[in-house]
């Protein structure tokens, strides 16, 4: 009896034995496909960051051939270059106009190597890089109380200038899309700063300046005639609406039916808003038509826009009367549409790239402040006549 007992503790420990190295085994192998699972993960991530970087190398070769074909082309519309910066090849124009010569020297099997200290170890390049000059909309973003100026070139005539602001980037919470808005009824209440709701759209002040073909004097920009022809408006539009109510409403104001620089009395005009953003856009959509300009022409125009209050993104569009297709921006802020790769894996990324008029820089504001102004000038030849801090706003 006790020879029995003495076998069947040995067979329970072999059982024991055997479990705990089956045990063992199966942790060690999950342990292992764990490391190499993240290992993969990270060589992965740092894959596509490296192909994102590729991407974003076409985009600044781009930008250089955007700078050289200003350059050749800023006088002459029939440039013979156009057909190679809108070319609907992959690479023609980094490759002819970004006057690299890197470019064209790791140009090979249709697409252009990306060279780090002389090599290209990481096996990075752009597959595809394009350029579009002329764009359905102009994108943009503002910082509150800061301003931009858009010149309104266009591929063809526009009589409407339709805004769109206040996007879902600019809420404060990424679950909650719900947009503060003032309600109608209790007017267009101009509040302190910091009074302002963090989830209520910017004030939108809309200044448009422009002239016709057949040339303006400066008095122009401060009067109409009596054809309803003025070269310079400006609205403040004010957000209103109703907290959490989808609206896709679209408001339109005839802009030369109203100038708040000649006619500074009156509340700003109220701009029916969408309480939610849920399902994406922009929160304030208006539409301004606007006026011929004085003396008639073809019309140069700019659109100035400050966001009071509060940031702001933007998208603008022109349109030309009724017809449902927006007339596109000519060479005002052209789209880079850019793959890169890096092994084999890639990335697309698109980005806009704001041109600025070589023939007809023009400032953004003459004077732009926040706050109060105080000016004190004074012609004198006596140092004793100055008072520092005699200047009180």
């Amino acid at each position: 009896m006790i020879k029995n007992r003495l076998q069947q503790r040995g067979a329970v420990s072999l059982f024991i034995v055997v479990f705990s190295a089956l045990l063992i085994t199966v942790v060690a192998i999950s342990f292992v496909g764990i490391m190499i699972q993240d290992q993969q993960q990270a060589s992965t991530t740092d894959l596509s960051q490296s192909a994102y970087d590729s991407a974003q190398a076409g985009v600044e070769d781009a930008k250089r051939a955007l700078i050289r074909y200003q350059n050749m082309c800023s006088s002459d519309s029939n440039c013979v270059v156009n057909s190679k910066i809108n070319s609907s090849t992959c690479n023609t124009a980094v490759e002819e106009l970004s006057d690299v010569k890197d470019v064209a020297a790791s140009s090979s099997n249709g697409e252009v190597a990306v060279q780090t200290g002389g090599s290209n170890s990481l096996d990075q390049a752009y597959t595809c890089v394009k350029v579009d000059l002329n764009t359905v909309d102009y994108l943009g973003s503002l910082s509150a109380n800061k301003l931009n100026v858009i010149p309104l070139n266009s591929v063809s005539q526009f009589d409407t200038v339709q805004i769109q602001w206040f996007s879902s980037s600019d809420l404060s919470s990424s679950t909650n899309f719900d947009v503060d808005l003032q309600d109608p009824t209790q007017g267009v209440p101009l509040l302190a700063q910091n009074s302002w709701k963090q989830n209520r759209p910017a004030i939108m002040q809309a200044q448009l300046v422009q002239f016709g073909s057949n040339g303006f004097t400066l008095s122009d920009f401060d009067s109409k005639n009596g054809s309803g022809q003025s070269n310079a408006n400006t609205l403040f539009l004010y957000p209103s609406g109703k907290t959490g109510i989808v609206s896709s409403n679209i408001d339109t104001f005839v802009l030369g039916d109203r100038d708040i620089r000649r006619t500074p009395t009156g509340a700003p005009l109220q701009v029916t808003c969408s309480g939610n953003l849920a399902t994406g856009g922009y929160a304030c959509n208006v539409k301004l038509t606007l006026p011929e300009p004085i003396g008639g022409g073809d019309r140069t125009a700019f659109l100035q826009l400050n966001a009071l209050y509060n940031n702001s993104s933007y998208r603008i569009t022109l349109l030309n009367g009724a017809a449902p297709t927006p007339v596109k921006f000519n060479a005002v802020q052209p789209e880079v549409d850019s793959t890169g790769r890096a092994n084999d894996l890639f990335r697309r990324i698109k980005a806009r790239v704001t041109l600025s008029d070589l023939n007809f820089p023009y400032p953004q504001a003459a004077v732009n402040v926040v706050g109060s102004l105080c000016k004190d000038f004074i012609v004198t030849d006596n140092v004793a006549d100055y008072k520092a801090g005699s200047c009180t706003p």
